[in-house]
């Protein structure tokens, strides 16, 4: 695994020439990449969502296209459409921006139900279709879309079943005041992205997308991820808990956690460090909760916190240790 950690720490390195402070949310985005996941950023405007997705096309080398969603937008508009040639008396058809390795969509909210809907086959899939033929879709495929939270006027919610194709959610924040003293010097003549290098091969980052599939998850780890992932279902606070996508969305970014930490193995804390990231966005918080400002990310901690670890014990609210486990956890090769 040390090859998959020295292709990590290249990517990372280099985008954080760009993006400063903010190591754990570069580290998920190149998660997301390995994993053939697609990562949905919300965050306020001018914290860097854009810099980010353009930071990592360009240390992998990998092509760039970015979609600003308005409401005016139609579906053609991202996949493409077919355009009749007089000269050969055929349709033609020509690619949309959807048709680029890395592809930053915009303030995805913005746009229609109907025009968010062109993405789905997209993603899932890696291939679009459109007047019954299917093109596919240049590998690696990477989604990176963005959404104001505070800015709701004008704006259509994604709706359940296009959240829970984003591997994970990810939130920038505003820097500490050392990293943006950083940020003011390090943009006093120009902005870094514009001198920006490519690190690695694309062919490096295929092999590496391959290869990390082979890191082993025991079975009392596997446990552990559908527990979490079964307690979200059963949370007075929920409504709709995750999907089965969110359990292997868990179990693959473990695995590359693991590559990345070098190890060829996924313990139960890699589960727990991304276990917010992954699920947190496919849970439906029930009114009476959200009445309570009760968010999802309070119900992961609350589950994290809740649901015994292999092998450990945890402590009570009255103060008392409760055996939750008898097996001890151990790793078998």
């Amino acid at each position: 695994m040390e090859s998959v950690q020295t292709f990590a720490e290249k990517v990372i390195n280099n985008v954080e020439k760009a993006i400063i402070g903010k190591h754990q949310v570069v580290e998920q985005t190149l998660i997301a990449l390995l994993c053939q996941g697609h990562v949905l950023i919300e965050d306020v405007p001018g914290t860097g969502k854009t810099t980010l997705a353009l930071a990592v096309a360009r240390s992998t080398g990998c092509s760039f296209r970015r979609l600003q969603f308005t409401p005016d937008m139609l579906p053609s508009d991202v996949t493409g459409v077919s355009v009749f040639n007089q000269k050969t008396r055929e349709f033609e058809f020509r690619p949309g921006p959807v048709f680029a390795q890395i592809v930053l969509t915009d303030e995805i909210n913005r746009a229609t139900p109907k025009t968010q809907s062109a993405l789905l086959e997209a993603m899932e899939e890696r291939q679009v279709t459109v007047d019954g033929h299917t093109y596919p879709m240049e590998l690696p495929f990477l989604v990176l879309a963005t959404q104001n939270p505070i800015e709701y006027e004008g704006t259509f919610p994604l709706p359940e079943a296009q959240l829970d194709r984003f591997m994970l959610r990810i939130n920038l924040g505003y820097p500490d005041k050392i990293s943006e003293m950083n940020i003011l010097s390090a943009q006093q003549f120009t902005h870094p992205i514009t001198t920006l290098q490519q690190v690695v091969t694309q062919e490096e980052l295929l092999e590496v997308q391959k290869s990390v599939r082979q890191i082993y998850v025991d079975d009392l780890v596997k446990t552990y991820i559908i527990d979490l992932c079964t307690a979200t279902r059963e949370h007075p606070d929920v409504y709709l808990g995750a999907s089965p996508r969110g359990s292997l969305a868990l179990y693959r970014t473990g695995q590359i956690l693991a590559a990345i930490r070098q190890r060829d193995y996924v313990i139960p804390d890699d589960v727990k460090y991304l276990a917010e990231s992954t699920l947190a966005h496919r849970l439906i918080i029930s009114p009476a909760a959200r009445i309570k400002n009760i968010t999802a990310k309070d119900v992961i901690r609350d589950i994290l916190t809740s649901v015994p670890v292999p092998g450990a014990r945890v402590t009570g609210k009255d103060g008392r240790q409760a055996a939750t486990q008898k097996k001890v956890f151990q790793l078998t090769p």
